[in-house]
């Protein structure tokens, strides 16, 4: 496997690894994206998504610690009805937009390219 090969792969895992990290393995993916951060090369296609893949899961966190927060201090705890209007509207749009992000970066890690227009690739 050739270089350029290489670092191909590892973005795929990256961008891989953050959709796995929002759906199915929260912890573990986000520290197998911190070893592929770790094993990456400087300016390689493979460091941006991995880069790229720990913004967008700290993002997704301070989101979710948030919504949880207000939840608790301002709504009374998980006893309120209002409390799981604001779980069910968070994880259907919010956390939703977070997945199709993810799913769109590792899409264009196949490509080998990088984002246009992303605040979060600069």
């Amino acid at each position: 496997m050739s270089i350029d090969e290489l670092a191909l792969k590892r973005a795929e895992q990256s961008a891989l690894l953050s959709l796995l990290n929002l759906t199915a393995l929260p912890l573990i993916s986000f520290i197998l994206l911190l070893f592929l951060y770790k094993n990456s090369e400087q300016n390689g296609i493979d460091r941006y998504y991995a880069i790229l893949a720990i913004k967008t899961n700290l993002l997704a966190a301070v989101a979710l610690f948030l919504v949880t927060t207000l939840m608790v201090v301002t709504l009374g705890g998980f006893d309120s009805a209002w409390t799981w209007v604001y779980v069910i509207s968070y994880f259907v749009f919010v956390h939703a937009m977070f997945i199709l992000f993810a799913t769109w970066t590792m899409v264009r890690s196949w490509t080998g390219k990088k984002l246009t227009r992303s605040f979060l690739s600069k």
